[in-house]
């Protein structure tokens, strides 16, 4: 069974290894719960979530991500043994009874999360990042993409992040994208949430050329598939980047400045990482000191 918030659910709906998904709709509650109409409904909701935990007896509990809300959905589990990595936050360590030493601080995250499989007894891994699409998102991001997807070498580039740091100016997107189009011959296709559709209208606003934007028109899945159309995906250090590299996409070239590309780079030796060469990197910081 795997606990996820309502947001990613749709990136492990499906899995053959996966029994059953308990779905935690953490920010629908937070956004409900001020309202009185609602207020009774949430309670409920969060009743019988924790009804659903309870009921369930487990031999191992694992905490993946350790931080406060994943050590209290941890703790009110019902398992045998609950295990997590050292390093976790808010106080999430007081929740499990058995904490895992990552050997090298620098480990990639992937990396960090299989010393609990080999903790407990597993082998010979095969990184095999599956997504399981359906022929339904397939037909209908092929309906999205008409004829530029009809033989045409496909880019996509994502260019948002949520931290202000982790940006790169729109203009350079823009002129990277022309330079794409006019060099390699390839169609561009931008990709976001919808509230990056503003944000990517203004790149396509300043191009000399012409470019698809599909943001806020694909699902997790929906958009799984897209990249695995495309040759190339480019994108800032978020949340599509790890799609784009766990779905088989040939290449991931991921932009990278206040974070570590060996933490949480793209995954896979194929892949490339376009590093900010200034001394202060990585600092971790969602908005940069000096931002000129």
């Amino acid at each position: 069974d795997w606990v996820v918030e309502e947001d990613a659910e749709s990136i492990v709906e499906g899995h053959p290894d996966i029994d059953q998904l308990i779905i935690f709709p953490r920010k629908s509650w937070l956004k409900r719960f001020s309202d009185k109409g609602e207020y009774i409904k949430v309670v409920k909701e969060v009743a019988n979530l924790l009804k659903e935990l309870k009921k369930r007896k487990y031999d191992i509990v694992v905490d993946l991500q350790g931080l406060f809300k994943s050590g209290i959905l941890t703790f009110l589990a019902r398992g045998k043994r609950k295990i997590a990595l050292t390093g976790g936050r808010e106080g999430s360590f007081i929740f499990v009874h058995e904490r895992i030493a990552i050997p090298d601080p620098d480990m990639h995250a992937l990396d960090r999360y299989l010393c609990i499989a080999r903790y407990l007894g597993a082998t010979n891994f095969v990184w095999n990042g599956q997504i399981s699409i359906y022929d339904k998102d397939k037909r209908y991001v092929n309906h999205l993409l008409g004829e530029t997807g009809n033989n045409n070498t496909l880019v996509a580039v994502n260019p948002i992040a949520k931290w202000e740091s982790k940006l790169w100016e729109l203009n350079r997107f823009a002129s990277l994208a022309d330079k794409i189009k006019e060099k390699l011959g390839a169609e561009v296709i931008f990709t976001g949430s919808g509230n990056d559709k503003k944000a990517i209208d203004n790149i396509l606003s300043v191009m000399k050329t012409e470019a698809l934007n599909l943001s806020g028109k694909t699902s997790l899945k929906e958009l799984a598939y897209l990249y695995q159309r495309c040759a190339i995906v480019i994108s800032t250090d978020t949340g599509p980047m790890h799609v784009a590299a766990a779905t088989g996409s040939p290449v991931v070239i991921a932009l990278f400045g206040p974070t570590s590309p060996l933490k949480t780079g793209p995954y896979g030796a194929k892949h490339r990482v376009i590093k900010a060469g200034i001394g202060c990197s990585p600092c971790f910081k969602k908005r940069c000191d000096d931002m000129s």
